[in-house]
């Protein structure tokens, strides 16, 4: 055992800081190595791979991914394949391309819809007819999002209503609404509010469709987002905190990122003590739903309020999981960079002591 763990950066990006990293990423670098471990940053780019991998796995025991994989020059496709044959020749990954798809990408939701946690008329689009022929009917049921799968911060992420209330109403739930009806579309990333006929506004969405891992999630609009979402942050499958998200008040505002003017109250586990129970019960039903229960090392999934029909109590419903880059830039003076160290390093020791 080499007692050696590297990060994975790419450079260039909007989550860059001056000093070319992620604000996190140097953080547990330093926290890995004041465990008396060696940590070191490496680059991807496509043309270095095969150097990459003779190197990282000649000399570390796991690789930790710090790669919005949106931010990849030419796509995650090459990075992907290079973290896989990591993992082959022995590295522990976190996180391995499998579990980024398999707990990260959009269409999770879809896999739990069949459990309390998802509404059960949650659906994907892999490709734009499908698109077409079925979300004009979907949407006569009521006010949808529509999510895109490489999206972060809100982008390509839409609630979509018709701009006719009085017309809403009258509309017969399950009929395929005709490709001129007006409508108002809101994009999470910063709440602004387009006019669309909803053909042009399909044509529109077709480009989250096509290329590698394209898709549209569609999901019922909650109307309680405006109380805020609640996202629980946790490293390994420990809860470290929970942050309610709240947004930006007026007008047609319903994003919960911070770019978009939310404001974000941060809270002790213990504080939303049955959200975070349900969510360790449901544990075992996400990991069978999604292919295995490989847990991420950094991860967050995001809940919104709804209500019980039959009691009138608060339930709470997934909107997301992310674990392909997790941000903790405003938490780092909690401590969390060290619990991600323990935790990295602990997921090496097991795995060499088994």
């Amino acid at each position: 055992m080499h007692k050696a763990i590297v990060v994975f950066e790419v450079e260039g990006g909007s989550d860059k800081h001056f000093n070319g990293h992620r604000k996190d990423t140097m953080p547990i670098v330093e926290a890995i190595k004041e465990k008396g471990w060696h940590a070191e940053v490496v680059f991807y780019r496509a043309e270095w791979a095969e150097d990459l991998y003779t190197y990282v796995s000649e000399n570390f025991d796991a690789y930790i991914s710090r790669v919005n994989p949106g931010n990849i020059p030419g796509g995650e496709k090459g990075y992907f394949e290079l973290l896989t044959r990591l993992s082959e020749a022995g590295l522990v990954g976190m996180s391995t391309p499998q579990e980024m798809i398999s707990y990260g990408a959009k269409d999770a939701l879809v896999k739990l819809n069949n459990t309390d946690l998802v509404p059960s008329d949650t659906a994907a689009y892999y490709d734009v007819e499908s698109f077409h022929n079925t979300f004009p009917t979907s949407l006569s049921y009521g006010e949808r999002v529509l999510k895109q799968n490489r999206g972060s911060t809100g982008s390509g992420i839409w609630r979509v209503r018709l701009a006719d209330a009085d017309a809403a109403a009258a509309v017969e739930p399950g009929t395929a609404l005709p490709l001129d009806t007006k409508l108002k579309c809101t994009e999470a990333v910063d709440n602004h509010t387009e006019d669309r006929e909803l053909g042009e506004f399909m044509d529109f969405c077709d480009q989250y469709i096509v290329g590698d891992n394209g898709m549209i999630v569609d999901m019922r609009f909650m109307p309680r987002i405006v109380e805020g979402e609640i996202r629980i942050l946790l490293v390994g499958p420990h809860p470290v905190f929970v942050v309610h998200k709240k947004p930006a008040e007026g007008g047609d505002a319903f994003s919960a990122t911070l770019f978009s003017g939310a404001t974000y109250t941060y809270n002790k586990p213990e504080e939303w003590q049955e959200l975070i129970d349900m969510f360790a019960e449901a544990r075992p039903v996400i990991a069978e739903n999604l292919g295995g229960d490989n847990i991420p090392l950094i991860w967050t999934a995001d809940f919104m309020l709804a209500d019980d029909d039959a009691t009138g109590k608060d339930t709470y419903v997934l909107g997301e999981i992310n674990c392909s880059c997790v941000g903790f830039t405003s938490e780092l003076d909690m401590g969390i960079q060290e619990l991600v160290a323990a935790e990295a390093i602990k997921r090496v020791e097991d795995k060499h002591n088994a």
